[in-house]
């Protein structure tokens, strides 16, 4: 029998990680209030399993709804989906942020983690589930998609809509008698 250190290397854990994927999807799904950030009205339960795979992240959803909706509808739901970078055609925003993909053995990190340029998921295996309505695999590719390019794509979103402020822009936000000098 393994003794537990040799588990632990093979399955690595990180302390607090389920938590925050927990709190952070309800962050990220969230919206800003009256000057106040509101996480998203749902609850949220996950369960992390690291694995080696050279780049992708690899989640599986499974999703209660507030309304009935058929499988068409859920699906065209994720592959319609757009948003503000979509809308205004920033440089790193994917056409399409959400691929479905109704192969049985899709996603796939080596196939599918470079969609979009690396910034679009992958759905697949979407399915009716037998305890909540619908079950999902989504794919993401974790340094282009999860960091660095979802920082660029955060930083174009800010700039284009005016709320970056360069070294003029704080001096003309500055009240005048601290401009003059």
């Amino acid at each position: 029998m393994p003794s537990l250190d040799v588990v632990d290397n093979v399955l690595p854990f990180i302390d607090g990680e389920e938590p925050k994927m927990e709190s952070e999807t309800r962050k990220i799904l969230g919206r800003l209030g009256n000057n106040n950030f509101e996480n998203a009205p749902f609850a949220v339960s996950a369960q992390c399993h690291r694995v080696n795979v050279a780049d992708g992240h690899t989640v599986a959803v499974r999703v209660k709804l507030a309304k009935r909706a058929s499988i068409e509808e859920i699906r065209e739901a994720l592959a319609s989906y757009r948003s503000v970078p979509q809308e205004l055609k920033l440089h790193t925003a994917p056409k399409h942020p959400v691929l479905v993909r109704d192969e049985k053995d899709r996603p796939q990190p080596r196939m599918d983690r470079d969609a979009g340029g690396g910034m679009s998921v992958t759905v697949g295996r979407l399915f009716p589930d037998s305890v909540f309505d619908y079950r999902f695999v989504v794919l993401g590719h974790n340094t282009i998609r999860g960091a660095a390019g979802a920082a660029i794509l955060n930083l174009e979103l800010l700039q284009s809509l005016g709320l970056l402020l360069g070294k003029s822009g704080r001096e003309n936000a500055a009240p005048a008698e601290a401009r003059v000098r």
